[in-house]
């Protein structure tokens, strides 16, 4: 299969790179830049360009079977400081794909949404697909947004969509500077030898996992026929505080922690159901976290 992975060079995108090569796929990449941790893949087609380059990005489409979705220009913790420009660029950004794709480009598409912000505080736990989406940031309302184009351009187009809403992904070549992902920015600050910055009472409660399984998943749901929406996840919750003792365990190291007060668009406690992806795409994640942590430690050691 001829697959366009957008947004290929960057931390999930690398890992989805390298499942489906494991598993024989034609791989192009479209990405603003290069991978930042390791040399170009080989037998990769790499389109150096931006999405919102309607010639670029319809040549990149050209001849794909199908697209993972993955490129993004913000985060939850900062996008609600720009939010027309998450708009701008994410949002704007996948419908004018869309939009090639329905006219000339491949129909499947495979769509990482998130797990950690569309739902907001869940009614009831674990969180299934079925629980009404009421995000607190500008990266939940967009990542809702897209879904709805999505699903309009299946009604209305023919497109198939496999949309991923993922929880908390960590592992090898995450961004090291602590604007997103807990297990990066920790292990980071240890590295440094800086304290940990917790915001509340470390009692919070989410759903970490390991990127390789994400990008197994991804790979999985690109190769079906299902569509539709999929959690994403571990299955279970831990609090920030039990990630602070996993940490310390792999990295042998007991971190100075300062706690600061709580900010207002955290949910308190949020983990997925993910049973409906074990049953699609017979699925299961496989690294465990305190196997993950020690990897995503030993990778950072080895840039040092």
């Amino acid at each position: 299969m001829n697959v366009l992975v957008t947004g290929g060079t960057g931390f999930i995108g690398s890992h989805v790179c390298d499942a489906l090569l494991r598993r024989g796929h034609n791989i192009r990449v479209l990405s603003r830049k290069a991978e930042p941790y390791r040399p170009p893949l080989p037998g990769v087609d790499y389109f150096l360009g931006d999405i919102a380059d309607t010639f670029y990005l319809s040549e990149a489409l050209s001849g794909m079977d199908a697209v993972i979705h993955l490129v993004s220009s913000t985060v939850p913790g900062t996008s609600n400081l720009d939010p027309v420009a998450d708009i701008n660029f994410n949002l704007a950004g996948t419908v004018r794909m869309l939009e090639l794709m329905r006219q000339a480009g491949p129909k499947r598409i495979v769509f990482l949404s998130s797990g950690g912000t569309v739902y907001g505080e869940p009614s009831r736990l674990p969180v299934a697909e079925t629980e009404p989406l009421n995000p607190l940031c500008s990266y939940g309302v967009t990542k809702v947004a897209i879904e709805h184009y999505l699903g309009m351009y299946a009604f209305l187009y023919g497109i198939e969509p496999v949309v991923l809403r993922a929880s908390n992904p960590f592992g090898p070549r995450q961004g090291r500077l602590g604007i997103q992902g807990l297990v990066a920015a920790f292990l980071s600050r240890i590295l440094a030898g800086k304290p940990l910055v917790v915001w509340g009472d470390g009692e919070v409660i989410r759903d970490y996992f390991y990127a390789s399984d994400l990008a197994d998943l991804c790979a999985l749901a690109v190769e079906s026929t299902e569509t539709g929406i999929f959690n994403a996840g571990s299955g279970q919750g831990t609090s920030i505080n039990r990630m602070i003792e996993l940490i310390g365990k792999a990295t042998a190291i007991q971190p100075e922690v300062h706690y600061e007060p709580q900010r207002k668009f955290d949910v308190r406690e949020t983990y997925l159901d993910i049973s409906k992806a074990r049953t699609a795409f017979g699925w299961e994640p496989v690294v465990d976290l305190e196997s993950g942590i020690s990897q995503h430690w030993d990778w950072l050691r080895s840039l040092s």
